[in-house]
């Protein structure tokens, strides 16, 4: 018996669809805007999409820090180097050949389709539940089993942080020289 679309289930589908809907035009968005705070808009639409179908996969932790880390850190910075940087003089790119729009396309129909019939012709076996995947397990197996992991993401992402410190002052020069 298939649900209905007025049932719980039948209802949290398409309340997946929507969010899975809301990743693709974020993504979309945020690739072919042409100013940097629409595309920045897309990103963090996207950001939450992504959070939104961890939520729907059982995965309420891992929903919260893509919403604090990426949302909350990486668009953040991102806004501020935005508004941090000069406004340049536009340049305009070499020539574009008018085929790399549909090759592009193709190639990434090409990728998809392929994916999806490995999907849909996969035998799919469920894992078994290892924990029961709470806040505290989470921690307990960070600070354990994945803590060589855990110390490589904070050291990226301190040096993402003097990686924007340096641009930023770099630019403030060129500012005040000019």
């Amino acid at each position: 018996m298939t649900p209905s679309f007025f049932s719980a289930d039948g209802l949290v589908g398409i309340i997946f669809l929507l969010m899975l809907a809301a990743a693709l035009v974020g993504a979309i968005v945020a690739v072919t805007a042409k100013r940097l705070v629409r595309a920045l808009a897309g990103l963090i639409v996207c950001f939450v999409g992504v959070a939104a179908m961890y939520f729907f996969l059982n995965s309420p932790f891992v929903s919260m820090m893509q919403i604090l880390i990426y949302v909350g850190a990486i668009a953040v910075t991102i806004a501020f180097a935005i508004m941090l940087t000069a406004p340049g003089d536009k340049e305009q790119m070499g020539s574009r050949n008018i085929l790399y729009g549909p090759i592009g396309f193709c190639c990434a129909a090409l990728v998809t389709f392929g994916f999806a019939a490995l999907a849909l012709t996969t035998n799919w076996i469920p894992f078994a539940k290892i924990n029961d995947g709470s806040v505290q397990e989470v921690g307990r197996q960070l600070l354990t089993t994945h803590v060589m992991v855990f110390e490589l993401v904070s050291v990226m992402l301190l040096i993402a942080i003097l990686g924007a410190l340096a641009i930023t002052i770099e630019g403030r020069r060129k500012r005040w020289k000019s």
